[in-house]
């Protein structure tokens, strides 16, 4: 069985495997589990004798952040960045929580950064009972995950400092990235701070006012990020119009260049196609001056279009 376990009695930290976590008594337990579906379904509901509707719940292989009450406790799904490569349509992992009086019992599929952090503070005696435990996580999975959002929003504020045709591919590549990690962020932002303001509602005396306080400050903390996000997302939006409104009259330009060529080439073409024919009886065609005048023919030719496109202010579109 992949994971561990943490037992607090009387102020003392010990942490111990998963097998062991529930052997003793303790004032608060701590178990969380990194195995496979089976397997944590198995020691869930014979070790742990938890509800099948909790086990269900702990081991769901699609979650989303969500809170629900259920019995004595309330079962939690939170979402925050991995230390794994995650999908970019699904770019934050899940913890699933199950909490009660006295225990708590998380499951994860791929490796959370914040857990990492909640391990030190439970290590430091900081977190005696299962308010804290939940407060700590929100709060670790929001400040990990904050600094990445505001690095999402300097990264479009490069790109806008950096707007020029000639860069249309790079900044595109970089704003559509942008923009689909912050749509995954939003996708679970959102959700996310409804369940951590329901969770602060929900009446239970395993959840202590400080720890409510920290919850809501969690919560108002997804709304910012939330904001942030959608703002990013909006952002990210207008850039790639602009860049693709770029690309269209960078194209343009050079259509209009080729155009102009065109024209000055289309009479000119006409002429020597003409004079080149292998046919007898073309006007002048014997004169030992022709060559010099068809040339200056297409010259004159060839002045008049370019003049006549200056005049119209062709060059300047």
């Amino acid at each position: 069985m992949s994971g561990f376990g943490y037992r607090v009695t009387d102020g003392a930290v010990e942490r111990v495997a998963v097998k062991e976590a529930l052997a003793c008594t303790a004032d608060f337990v701590w178990v969380h589990l990194t195995s496979n579906e089976a397997e944590a379904q198995a020691w869930l509901r014979d070790a742990a004798k938890l509800d099948d509707y909790v086990v269900d719940a702990l081991t769901a292989s699609e979650t989303r952040p969500r809170c629900e009450a259920f019995a004595d406790g309330a079962l939690l799904n939170l979402r925050g960045r991995s230390s794994e490569e995650m999908a970019s349509g699904d770019p934050l992992a899940s913890v699933r929580i199950w909490a009660i009086k006295g225990r708590v019992y998380s499951v994860t599929r791929r490796p959370l950064i914040g857990i990492a952090d909640v391990e030190t503070q439970i290590a430091a005696g900081t977190i005696v009972d299962p308010g804290d435990f939940i407060a700590a996580v929100a709060t670790a999975i929001t400040t990990d995950l904050d600094p990445h959002v505001a690095d999402l929003g300097d990264e479009l504020d490069d790109c806008e400092e950096r707007l020029d045709a000639n860069r249309v591919f790079d900044l595109r590549r970089v704003v559509t990235r942008v923009r689909v990690t912050a749509i995954g962020y939003r996708r679970f932002l959102s959700p996310q701070r409804a369940a951590l303001e329901k969770l602060a509602a929900l009446p239970g005396a395993w959840l202590a006012e400080d720890d409510r306080r920290h919850l809501a400050a969690a919560a108002d903390r997804a709304a910012r990020m939330t904001e942030e996000v959608e703002s990013i997302r909006e952002r990210a939006s207008l850039m790639h119009e602009a860049l693709t409104d770029l690309r269209s009259e960078q194209i343009d330009s050079r259509s209009l260049i080729i155009s102009i060529i065109a024209m000055i080439f289309l009479p000119l073409t006409f002429i020597t196609g003409v004079y080149g024919m292998n046919v007898a009886d073309l006007p002048y065609a014997q004169e030992p001056w022709a060559f010099d005048a068809i040339m200056g023919l297409c010259a004159a030719i060839a002045a008049t279009v370019l003049g006549y496109f200056a005049h119209r202010h062709w060059f300047q579109k």
